[in-house]
C-alpha cells in the first residue's frame, strides 16, 4: 500500500500535535474569536498599539497570565502550559510579543530571581496588569554580550539605596518592550557594586513611570518608532540619570546586599553566578521558537491551502488547467518545508516537556541537564527562528502577487517573524553556544585521550556518551541496531541508515572541531584567533545536532500515534525531513564520502518521490495544526476552504 492509499485520522492527528497541553491550546481556540482578536491589515502604529493592550487585557481574564506563577500567589505553577499559550496567539504576533514581554520576561524574571518579598508584592499585580511591566536587559553597545553591560548600579550605605545609572550612550537600553507607552517598572540588568567593589550582573526593578504615566524623575524615555514589524509593541529605549531605588529592589535570590553593604551570594563564583541567574530566564528562548513555529504553520497553512485551488497552465491532454500542488517544483518549495515544520514542532514539544517536569519538580535537572537544557534551547530556537524566515518567505513566493496582498497575512508573518532570530540571543551566537555545550560534553566523556586511543573508544560509543539520552533514545537504539551496516544499497527509507548517517555527521563535526579548538585551550594570545577561525565550524556542529535530536523527536511522536494509517502518513513525513535535511548539506557527505554521487543524486531522487506521495495528503497535515480560519484570516485560504466546500456540494 502507497502512502497516497492511507486514510489521514484528523483526529488522531490532532491529538498527537496537541500533544500534553491539548486542553491550553483548546481554551484559546474558542477564546480567541470575533472582532477583538480577528487579525487586521494595515492598521497605524497607535490603533496598532491601543488594539494590542485592549486584547492583553482580555486575555487578563483567562487563566493565561497564571499559568508560569506559583498557585501562592494565584498563578497555576504550570510552565508547559505558559510556553503553549504563548504559542497559540499567532492571531497577532504583536500580542504574542506583549504577553511574552509581560507575563514571560517581566513577570519571569521577578518569579525566577526573586524572591518571596517580590513574589508576593509584584506578581498578583503584574497578573492582573495593573502593574504593566519591561525587561531592561539589551543595551545599544552591548546586545548579546550581557555580562558586559554598562548600566551600573552602585549601593549608598548611608540611604539603603542603590543608585541607577546610564554612565553613556552605549549604555542606554534598548528594543525595551512596553516601555515607549504602557510600562511603569522595569526589570533592570546593572553592574552591581557595594562598598566599593563590583558584584557582577544582577536585576533591579526600578519604576519608570507615575501613576500619571509620566517618567519617574531621572528617567529618561524614548520611543523606538516605527518598525519593520511588530509595530503593536511598543518599544522603547530607557536611560537613568543616578535614579534611586530602595535596597529591597534588589531580585536577590542569587545575590544580596546587606544594610551595610555587605554582599552574599548562595553561588560564590561570579561567572558561574551569572550564567545561572541567566538559565533561569531560559524560558523566553523556548517560547520564541514556539512562536516562530507557529507562524511557519500559519504560512504554511495559507500557502498550501492556496495552491491546492489555484490553476496555472493547461495540461497538454485534456486542456485543463493543472492546480498548482499538482506540480512537482511547488510541492518541492513547501512539502519539505511542513517536513521539517512538524520535525521541529516534535523536538520543541521535548524542550517543553523537560523545562516543565524540571520546573514542577517531577524531574529536577542537575547542573549538567540544566546545561543540555539551555544549549537544546539555544539550538532549537536559532533553527526554528531562521525555519520561520525561510517558510514564510516561500510561501510568500508561493502565492505570487496574491501573497503580496497584506490582506493575505504572509507580507506581516514575514515582517513580524524577522526579529525572532536576533531576539533572545543572536542565531548565529546561539548555535555556537549549543556547540560549545557539545565541546563540553565531548571533554567530560573523552578527557585527553590521545588520537589513536580517542579513536577506538569512540567507535560506537560516541552517542551513548556525548549526546544526552532522550525521550526517543531507546527507540532509536532498536532501529539503529535492526538496520543492516549498509550504506551504498541500503533503502534510504531505512530508519537505521537515516539516524546513522545524521549522528555520524554529528559526531565527525563535534571530533574535529575539538581537535581545531584544543589550541585555544591556552591562555595565549593565539587562541582567540584559534576560536575565531572555528566559528563557522561551531555553527555547522550546531545546526548538525538539532537536525539530529529534531528527528529523534520525530520518530518519539509517530510512536505514539494512535491511528496506524495516521503513522504511516508520518513515517514518510518524516521520510522527508530526513531525506531533505540529507540533500540541503549534500556538499558535506559528498565531501566526506558519506555519500557517493549515485547516492546523493538518489537522495533527491527520493525527496522527489515523497513530494508526490506526500501531494494527496498536504491540506490535511496542515490542518493538523489546528489553526481556526479565524487566526488565518487570509481570502485565498478561506476561498480555497470555500472552493473545496463547493466542489463537495456539486
Amino acid at each position: 500500500m502507497t502512502v497516497s492509499e492511507h486514510r489521514l485520522d484528523g483526529a488522531a492527528l490532532r491529538e498527537l500535535v496537541d500533544g500534553r497541553w491539548a486542553g491550553v491550546r483548546d481554551e484559546l481556540r474558542g477564546f480567541l474569536r470575533g472582532e477583538p482578536f480577528v487579525p487586521v491589515a494595515g492598521i497605524g502604529t497607535d490603533a496598532h498599539r491601543q488594539r494590542v493592550l485592549r486584547q492583553l487585557r482580555e486575555l487578563a481574564t483567562t487563566s493565561v497570565p497564571g499559568h508560569g506563577f506559583p498557585r501562592e500567589h494565584g498563578g497555576s505553577g504550570d510552565a508547559g502550559a505558559a510556553i503553549v499559550a504563548f504559542e497559540m496567539l499567532v492571531c497577532d504576533l504583536s500580542l504574542m510579543v506583549k504577553v511574552g514581554v509581560q507575563w514571560g520576561l517581566f513577570g519571569g524574571a521577578v518569579h525566577a530571581l526573586g524572591t518571596q518579598r517580590h513574589h508576593a508584592e509584584y506578581l498578583p499585580p503584574l497578573m492582573s496588569l495593573e502593574l504593566l511591566g519591561c525587561f531592561a536587559m539589551t543595551e545599544t553597545g552591548h546586545g548579546s554580550d550581557v555580562q558586559r553591560i554598562r548600566t551600573t548600579a552602585d549601593y549608598d550605605t548611608d540611604t539603603e539605596e542603590f543608585v541607577v545609572h546610564t554612565p553613556d550612550e552605549a549604555a542606554r537600553k534598548d528594543y525595551i518592550g512596553n516601555a515607549a507607552r504602557d510600562g511603569r517598572m522595569a526589570v533592570v540588568f546593572a553592574q552591581l557594586s557595594s562598598c566599593g567593589q563590583s558584584h557582577g550582573v544582577h536585576a533591579i526593578l526600578v519604576p519608570i513611570r507615575d501613576s500619571e504615566d509620566r517618567p519617574q524623575p531621572g528617567v529618561r524615555i524614548e520611543d523606538c518608532g516605527p518598525k519593520g514589524g511588530l509595530n503593536g509593541v511598543d518599544n522603547g529605549r530607557l536611560w537613568f540619570d543616578r535614579v534611586r531605588v530602595p535596597r529591597t529592589a534588589l531580585l536577590n535570590r542569587y545575590g544580596d546586599v546587606a544594610p551595610d553593604g555587605s554582599y552574599t551570594s548562595p553561588i560564590t563564583n561570579p561567572n558561574r553566578r551569572f550564567f545561572t541567574m541567566l538559565g533561569t530566564l531560559v524560558r523566553g528562548r523556548i517560547s520564541v521558537a514556539g512562536g516562530a513555529g507557529s507562524a511557519s504553520k500559519a504560512a504554511l497553512d495559507i500557502a498550501v491551502r492556496y495552491g491546492d485551488t489555484r490553476r496555472q497552465f493547461p495540461r497538454p491532454d485534456t486542456g485543463e488547467e493543472v492546480v498548482l500542488l499538482d506540480y512537482l517544483s511547488h510541492q518541492r518549495r513547501l512539502l519539505p518545508a511542513l517536513a521539517r515544520t512538524y520535525a521541529l514542532h516534535f523536538a520543541q514539544e521535548e524542550l517543553v516537556t523537560t523545562l516543565h517536569d524540571s520546573a514542577v519538580g517531577e524531574r529536577p535537572l542537575d547542573e549538567h541537564g540544566q546545561r543540555e537544557l539551555e544549549a537544546r534551547a539555544a539550538g532549537i530556537k536559532a533553527m526554528a527562528t531562521w525555519h520561520a524566515s525561510e517558510t514564510i518567505q516561500t510561501c510568500r513566493e508561493a502565492c505570487g502577487g496574491a501573497g503580496y496582498l497584506a490582506e493575505n497575512r504572509l507580507t506581516e508573518l514575514r515582517a513580524d517573524t524577522d526579529v525572532f532570530t536576533t531576539f533572545e540571543g543572536d542565531n548565529t551566537v546561539l548555535l555556537q553556544l549549543t556547540a560549545r555545550a557539545l565541546l563540553t560534553h565531548y571533554r567530560d566523556a573523552f578527557g585527553d585521550l590521545d588520537p589513536l586511543a580517542m579513536a577506538r573508544f569512540v567507535t560506537g560509543r560516541f552517542v551513548g556518551a556525548l549526546i544526552e539520552r532522550t525521550a526517543a533514545r531507546s527507540l532509536i537504539e532498536r532501529l539503529v541496531s535492526a538496520s543492516p551496516r549498509r550504506d551504498e544499497g541500503e533503502d534510504l527509507h531505512d530508519r537505521g541508515w537515516q539516524l546513522r548517517l545524521l549522528e555520524d555527521r554529528e559526531r565527525h563535526i563535534v571530533e574535529g572541531l575539538a581537535r581545531r579548538l584544543r589550541r585555544a585551550d591556552s591562555s595565549g594570545p593565539e587562541a582567540f584567533d584559534v576560536v575565531n577561525g572555528a566559528q563557522d565550524h561551531l555553527v555547522h556542529a550546531g545546526r548538525a545536532h538539532i537536525e539530529r535530536i529534531a528527528l529523534e523527536a520525530f520518530l518519539a511522536a509517530i510512536d505514539r500515534c494512535s491511528d496506524p494509517d495516521t503513522a504511516a502518513v508520518l513515517e514518510r513525513v518524516c521520510d522527508l525531513y530526513a531525506l531533505s535535511a540529507v540533500e540541503s548539506d549534500r556538499a558535506w557527505f559528498l565531501e566526506h564520502e558519506r555519500l557517493a554521487p549515485p547516492r546523493a543524486k538518489a537522495v533527491t531522487q527520493s525527496v522527489n518521490e515523497l513530494c508526490r506521495e506526500l501531494r494527496p495528503h498536504a491540506v490535511s497535515l496542515t490542518a493538523g495544526f489546528g489553526l481556526p480560519d479565524e487566526w488565518l484570516a487570509a481570502p485565498i485560504a478561506l476561498g480555497a476552504e470555500r472552493q473545496r466546500q463547493h466542489s463537495r456540494e456539486g
